[in-house]
């Protein structure tokens, strides 16, 4: 099936020059932090001028609102790329061990998922679509151990979060707090308001 941007050349450019805009900046957050990115630099870097860069985004918080679902879309590409047992413990472990290895991997990426660091920014309703994909997903999981409780989901996401952060702030690219996750798991279904039996 051929795609909408193949049939376009203008559309296909566009697409191509905002995943270079998305990379370049990317980039950028990761040399100098995701509040400093310069939009100098950045037009810069893709070959246009700071003016032009508004035409493919009205504003820095446009910007952010792109990364964010573009950080969704690489957070699921990469969980994808990952074998999931069928076992649903197991399985929960592996999203898990996926979520902190993809946290450390890409730092700059996690804190623009899940840590409110721009002042001003909310996502829109069009970029929450890539988030509540991935909630979707943790939700599922959660669902076959029986703990989809609302209180059961945010304890799970405060327990991912802690394995993340920890993981970045101390032993990034590394093991120290994967090797914890099979006993986070076991301690999280025990007290789940409905554990799987």
């Amino acid at each position: 099936m051929v795609s909408d941007a193949q049939n376009d050349p203008r559309r296909a450019r566009r697409e191509a020059k905002v995943s270079a805009i998305l990379t370049e900046a990317w980039q950028l957050a990761e040399r100098d932090g995701l509040a400093l990115i310069s939009l100098r630099e950045l037009a810069a870097g893709v070959n246009l001028r700071q003016p032009s860069l508004y035409v493919y985004f009205a504003s820095k918080l446009d910007l952010y609102d792109a990364m964010f679902a573009d950080g969704y879309r690489q957070l699921i590409d990469y969980l994808d790329s990952q074998p999931m047992p069928t076992d649903p413990r197991a399985a929960l472990e592996q999203f898990v061990v996926d979520n902190v290895r993809f946290s450390s991997t890409y730092p700059v990426v996690h804190q623009m998922l899940f840590q409110r660091t721009i002042p001003g920014f909310a996502p829109s309703p069009a970029s929450w679509e890539a988030a509540l994909e991935f909630y979707g997903r943790a939700r599922a999981i959660l669902t076959r151990v029986g703990a989809d409780d609302q209180d059961d989901i945010d304890i799970f996401s405060s327990l991912i979060a802690g394995l993340c952060d920890q993981q970045i702030a101390n032993d990034p690219g590394g093991d120290r707090w994967v090797q914890h996750v099979p006993r986070v798991v076991a301690m999280f279904l025990t007290g789940a308001v409905h554990p799987a039996t």
